[in-house]
């Protein structure tokens, strides 16, 4: 069985992911694309050894409209193992989030496991499944293969948001930043994702005096990445704070939470002072209400 659980904060208050002690990156999940959409349903799904896996029990439920998929599946590796297949060999239990919020044991398929258990399910479902499985699959082989791509994907869907292209250019490079940051703290010793989270809070209350959840209800924001609400000085004071926490780790060469808190709070100061200078100078505050949520339409009278 394959067990996957070291995480990782990989953007602020947004995502996760998660690395084996070793460094190598085979484990990563992306809080923006744990969950796919078949036809209304969701199906959980988390990247491991550089390819998407895929709940057994959602595609199940996707598939058959059963309310028991746990029991269907159950049954089913039961059916196939007494007609001697192998299948189960290829099933990985990986920790992916339930319903209640927290992460457990999942069985979990590849793309090409999920095909082979939707040859034994009747379903009118199966084909179109098929074609979507495919594709999906498909588009994170190409970005593995060309990582520009998942850049391209990404700046097309803000510019299909409406964000103008100046912001975009920002929001890239701050994600880009925020990687490099994030690859630090792991390469340092920051295995689970509380760490992060407590790392990337110095960082936002020394910048802006607030940690990111108090951001996103200053914001008014709910489930939204807080990051995708932020103008032009917000973004780029958050990347000084991230950069500048990146350049003492590497300069001081911390290792361990303790060392790694002291410099997050450093950094976040030093972008928290460039704010105070821009406000003091500009006499108006960094922080607003401003969000990108869309505005309710108005009704006519």
């Amino acid at each position: 069985m394959v067990y996957a659980q070291h995480l990782k904060c990989c953007d602020l208050n947004s995502r996760a992911g998660s690395t084996p002690a070793s460094g190598t990156k085979e484990y990563y999940m992306d809080d923006k694309d744990k969950i796919a959409i078949f036809r209304g349903k969701k199906i959980r799904r988390i990247i491991f050894k550089n390819e998407w896996w895929f709940s057994v029990v959602d595609v199940i439920e996707a598939l058959t409209g059963n309310d028991r998929p746990q029991k269907y599946w159950s049954d089913l590796k039961k059916k196939l193992a007494d007609e001697g297949s192998q299948l189960s060999e290829n099933i990985g239990q990986l920790r992916i989030e339930a319903s209640d919020g927290k992460k457990y044991l999942t069985d979990c398929g590849n793309t090409e496991t999920i095909f082979r258990i939707i040859q034994s399910i009747p379903s009118p479902k199966a084909e179109p499944f098929k074609r979507w499985l495919a594709r999906v699959g498909y588009e994170r082989v190409q970005e593995i293969e060309d990582p520009e791509l998942a850049t391209k994907r990404t700046k097309a869907i803000y510019k299909a948001k409406g964000y103008p292209d100046s912001w975009i250019e920002k929001r890239m490079r701050g994600i880009a930043v925020r990687e490099e940051l994030t690859d630090e703290w792991h390469k340092r010793g920051l295995l689970i994702r509380k760490e992060y989270e407590i790392l990337t809070a110095e960082i936002s209350k020394a910048t802006f005096d607030m940690t990111p959840s108090q951001y996103k209800k200053f914001k008014r924001l709910k489930r939204e990445n807080l990051r995708d609400h932020m103008d032009d000085i917000e973004l780029i004071l958050t990347m000084l704070g991230e950069a500048t926490t990146t350049r003492l780790h590497r300069g001081r060469d911390s290792k361990g939470f303790v060392p790694l808190k002291k410099d997050a709070k450093e950094g976040g100061e030093v972008a928290g002072s460039a704010r105070h200078d821009i406000e003091k100078r500009s006499g108006k505050k960094v922080s607003t209400k401003k969000n990108y949520l869309p505005k309710p339409a108005k009704h006519l009278k």
